[in-house]
C-alpha cells in the first residue's frame, strides 16, 4: 500500500522533479495520528468526559466541535516538526533554545504525565475489580509492570500494530450510548448550539475538557513517532533533506490527523451523552473516576452497557498509559540527546527504558500514598491544560524558525489555527484561575 514514500513514476533521488505524489490509501496512512487520537481517550480522559456529562449535562458537547479544529492543527504541527527535522520537539528545543527552558518543560511535562499515568492505572485496576473481584491495587501494579514490558521487549513494528488494533476498544463506548435512552433532540441541540454559564465549575470543566482535547503529552508522542518512523523506515528521510517527499508527506499526516482526532471526538461525545442521558438525568453529578461513571450506569443503563463501559476503560488505559510513559521518555532522552525509540533494543537506549519505567513506576506508586491519584483523574486533565500553555506557544514559535524548519516553516491557516487553540487553551486557563480567586 501506498505511502509517504511512494511516488509516481519518474522521480528519483534528492534534486529530481516531482510529477505528484502517489495517492494513499486510508488505512495505509493511519498510524501516529490515530494512536493519538485514540490514546487521548484514556481513562482519564473517559473520567473527564463523564464527569462533564453527569455534572453539566447534554449542554457542553459542544466543546469537542469547538475543540476538533483546534486539536487537528495542533497535532499536524507537532507531526510536520517531526516528519521535517527528524526530531521530536524536546530533540529541536534542546538545539535551539536556553537549556533552562527545555529542563523547565521536560519537568513538568514527566510530572504531569506520572500522575496521569498514576490516575490512569488506578481507574484501570478498579475496573477490573469491577468485573473480577479482587486486590485493585494488585492489578495496578501487574498492569503498570504488563505495559513497561511490551514496551521494552516487543518488537517496535508488532508493537505499533497492538496499539493500533487496541484503538477498536474506543467502539465500547458507541455500543454503550446505543443501549441507553436518549433524548436526541436536546442532545443535537447541546451538540451544535454553545451553551455556557460562568462559574467556576463550568470553566473547570471547559479546562478539563481542553486539557484532555489538547494535552503536551499528545504533542510530544506524534513528533517522536514521526521522527522515529523517519529512522527506522530506510526510503524515509527529514523532508529538510528530502524536500520531494513533502508532498505525500504532508498528505499523509493530514490524513492521519484528520481521521485520529474526529474518532477521538466522536467517542468523547459519545461518553458525555450516554452519562448526561442517564447520570445528570437522574441526579447523579458527582462523578470522579471512570470506573465510578461505570459503577453507577449500572442500575441505570442495565448490566451490559456497564460491562462494556468497564472493559473499555481497561482496553483505552492499555493504549493510553504507553503513550504517557513513551512521550515522557521521548522528551528526557531527546532532550539529553540519548539514543531514542522503541525500535531500540533495550540495550542500546537503556536510559530511554528507564526514562519509560520510572514514568510508570511512579504511577503505580502515586497509587499506593494518600494521594490518591485515582481521585486524580479529572484534575489530571486540568493540571495538562495549564502545562499545555507555554508548551504550545513554544511549539508555535519554534515552527516559526528556518533555522528549525527550513523552507517548511508553518504559515497560512495551519498557523492562525494554531495560534488560536493556544489561545482558546490559555483564556481558559487564565478564567478559571479567576473564578478561584472571586
Amino acid at each position: 500500500m501506498a505511502s509517504d514514500d511512494t511516488y509516481r513514476a519518474g522521480e528519483t533521488a534528492a534534486g529530481s522533479s516531482v510529477v505528484g505524489p502517489a495517492k494513499p490509501r486510508l488505512l495505509a496512512v493511519l498510524g501516529p495520528g490515530l494512536i493519538t487520537g485514540a490514546s487521548d481517550d484514556d481513562p482519564s480522559g473517559i473520567g473527564t468526559y463523564s464527569q462533564a456529562g453527569a455534572q453539566l449535562g447534554l449542554g457542553v458537547s459542544w466543546m469537542m466541535l469547538v475543540t476538533y479544529p483546534l486539536m487537528v492543527a495542533i497535532q499536524e504541527i507537532s507531526a510536520r516538526v517531526g516528519r521535517v527535522t527528524g526530531r521530536g520537539i524536546a530533540g529541536n528545543v534542546c538545539r535551539h533554545y536556553p537549556g533552562w527552558l527545555l529542563q523547565s518543560i521536560v519537568v513538568l511535562l514527566f510530572a504531569a504525565n506520572a500522575v496521569n499515568i498514576g490516575a490512569d492505572l488506578g481507574a484501570m485496576g478498579d475496573a477490573l475489580n469491577l468485573l473480577i473481584p479482587g486486590p485493585a491495587a494488585l492489578y495496578v501494579a501487574l498492569f503498570g509492570i504488563g505495559c513497561i514490558l511490551a514496551q521494552v521487549f516487543v518488537q517496535y513494528a508488532l508493537y505499533v500494530r497492538v496499539l493500533k488494533w487496541l484503538c477498536l476498544s474506543l467502539f465500547s463506548y458507541l455500543a454503550a450510548l446505543a443501549m441507553v435512552h436518549v433524548p436526541w433532540g436536546e442532545a443535537l441541540r447541546g451538540l451544535v448550539i454553545p451553551s455556557v454559564t460562568w462559574n467556576a465549575d463550568m470553566l473547570t470543566t471547559m479546562v478539563a475538557i481542553a486539557g484532555t482535547t489538547i494535552s503536551p503529552y499528545l504533542f510530544f508522542w506524534q513528533a517522536a513517532e514521526e521522527a522515529e518512523d523517519v529512522r527506522v523506515k530506510p526510503e524515509r528521510r527529514p523532508l529538510k533533506l528530502a524536500r520531494w517527499q513533502a508532498p505525500s508527506a504532508f498528505a499523509r499526516i493530514r490524513a492521519d490527523t484528520l481521521v485520529g482526532m474526529a474518532f477521538s471526538n466522536v467517542i468523547a461525545i459519545a461518553i458525555i451523552i450516554a452519562t448526561a442521558a442517564t447520570l445528570h438525568a437522574n441526579g447523579i453529578t458527582n462523578i470522579e473516576t471512570s470506573a465510578q461513571a461505570a459503577g453507577a450506569l449500572k442500575p441505570i443503563a442495565g448490566e451490559f452497557a456497564y460491562f462494556i463501559f468497564t472493559l473499555g476503560i481497561i482496553g483505552t488505559g492499555l493504549l493510553g498509559v504507553p503513550v504517557l510513559a513513551g512521550s515522557a521518555a521521548h522528551a528526557v532522552g531527546e532532550g539529553r540527546r540519548w539514543p531514542v525509540g522503541l525500535d531500540r533494543r533495550p540495550k542500546e537506549a537503556a536510559a530511554f527504558y528507564a526514562s519509560l519505567a520510572v514514568a510508570t513506576l511512579l504511577g503505580v506508586a502515586l497509587n499506593f500514598t494518600p494521594l490518591n491519584p485515582i481521585k486524580a483523574l479529572y484534575w489530571s486533565a486540568v493540571i495538562n491544560g495549564i502545562v499545555a500553555v507555554p508548551v504550545m506557544v513554544l511549539l508555535m514559535l519554534m515552527t516559526a524558525k528556518r533555522s528549525i524548519m527550513g523552507e517548511f516553516v508553518i504559515g497560512g491557516w495551519l498557523r492562525v489555527l494554531g495560534w488560536l487553540s493556544t489561545a482558546a487553551m490559555a483564556a481558559c486557563v487564565i478564567g478559571m484561575a479567576v473564578s478561584w480567586m472571586l
